[in-house]
């Protein structure tokens, strides 16, 4: 059989992750220091692992509503109620605007097909910031629409004055990742508002995911902060798609549980589309995203904060670095002076038995590499020693 002819374009235009090469370069290696995985290297908190066992055991396991079990999204809306008073929330404490509705989704990654397959086509275009998470470009294409890259180097915000000069008639969506991976820098308030009202302004939907959304290091729960929350584009407008999640914030990348609130009309049709794709989000684990909700990530927030302000101490003198303000990760520059591109530094740092990610899996350029700091302190510090003595 000639399997060939049955590969289509839109899967051709699709590039193999730049990541699974630097995996396939480690292959040979013993026990390398890895910080290139995007994952919290925290187990998922025993109470949300039993709320999941004992949902598995008393028969929970059968499909739920589409649009998820109507108690995890109450307790979506109860949050974000809390968070958006103004501009998602109805004035009354168990509501959302009647404009609005509430999707559980298979992780933000689900939501993110099912955003951009309902909202976007042939001949449409899609602002993404670049630097971009390696899926943003790729399932643009599958939508079949066109990425067009907003650089933002070097302080990596993703300004209405960056975007505005890239619109045409075909713009459709802009696509705002904040804390960002893989640059880990958050958005700020002025700039969420900016872009939000651009987006009113030009009649385009706002797709904000905010899968880092916890991963806020300015940010405090405690009374009179300056910083309550991570700034979120939705606290100016409710024109828009929230995306957020389950899996980096308690451990729960495996579970694929995640939502999206947004514009009623547009979330009917994703739930139409749910429906004949995912069908819905595995039901144990909407069940303990429910316990979840509720579940204190204070502490762990602490330990990435500690680490980000390790990383930051140890990079600072020898490479170019904008100071991440969240999430998981650091994004510097390969110093100029090692006349490397990133994809050839990378190459350096795994023959040294190190593990991190050229910028070129996540940008236009091929100047900077992203690290993860989601690793116990003996592993990050076994790394950043690598760097540090990579760049004298």
């Amino acid at each position: 059989m000639d399997v060939e002819r049955f590969i289509k374009g839109r899967v051709r235009d699709i590039d193999a992750s730049g990541i699974r090469r630097v995996f396939d370069l480690a292959a040979n290696l013993q026990s390398p220091c890895n910080l290139s995985i995007g994952q919290p290297h925290f187990d998922v908190p025993e109470p949300i692992k039993a709320a999941a066992a004992t949902a598995i055991h008393d028969g929970f396991n059968r499909y739920t509503q589409t649009q998820g079990t109507a108690d995890l999204r109450q307790k979506v809306i109860l949050q974000l109620q809390e968070e958006f008073p103004s501009t998602i929330g109805a004035g009354e404490e168990t509501h959302l605007r009647e404009d609005l509705d509430v999707l559980i989704t298979s992780g933000v990654s689900g939501a993110l097909v099912l955003a951009l397959l309902t909202c976007v086509g042939p001949g449409d275009e899609v602002l993404v910031a670049d630097p971009y998470f390696v899926m943003y470009r790729h399932l643009v294409t599958l939508a079949g629409a066109t990425p067009v890259f907003v650089d933002t180097y070097p302080d990596f915000q993703v300004t209405a004055q960056r975007i505005e000069p890239l619109l045409t008639d075909r713009s459709r969506i802009v696509l705002f990742n904040s804390p960002s991976n893989p640059t880990g820098v958050v958005a700020s308030p002025s700039c969420c508002k900016e872009v939000a009202e651009l987006c009113q302004r030009h009649n385009l939907l706002l797709l904000s995911d905010e899968i880092y959304d916890a991963y806020c290091y300015n940010a405090t729960n405690e009374p009179g902060s300056d910083l309550v929350h991570c700034p979120s584009p939705a606290s100016y407008s409710s024109d828009l798609l929230l995306l957020r999640g389950f899996s980096k914030t308690y451990a729960m990348t495996g579970w694929r549980l995640g939502y999206i609130v947004g514009p009623q009309p547009l979330i009917e049709q994703m739930t139409k589309l749910q429906q004949y794709s995912f069908v819905c989000a595995p039901s144990m684990a909407q069940i303990a995203g429910e316990l979840a909700l509720e579940t204190d990530m204070s502490d762990i927030i602490s330990q990435y904060r500690r680490k980000r302000d390790y990383v930051v101490e140890r990079l600072l003198p020898y490479y170019e670095l904008t100071c991440p303000g969240g999430a998981l990760y650091a994004f510097p520059e390969v110093p100029p002076r090692l006349q490397q591109t990133a994809t050839e530094f990378v190459e350096s740092a795994v023959a040294q038995n190190l593990l991190i990610i050229p910028g070129s899996v996540f940008s236009q350029r091929d100047t900077h590499f992203r690290l993860s700091y989601a690793c116990d302190d003996a592993m990050l510090e076994q790394g950043l020693d690598i760097l540090v003595a990579m760049a004298q």
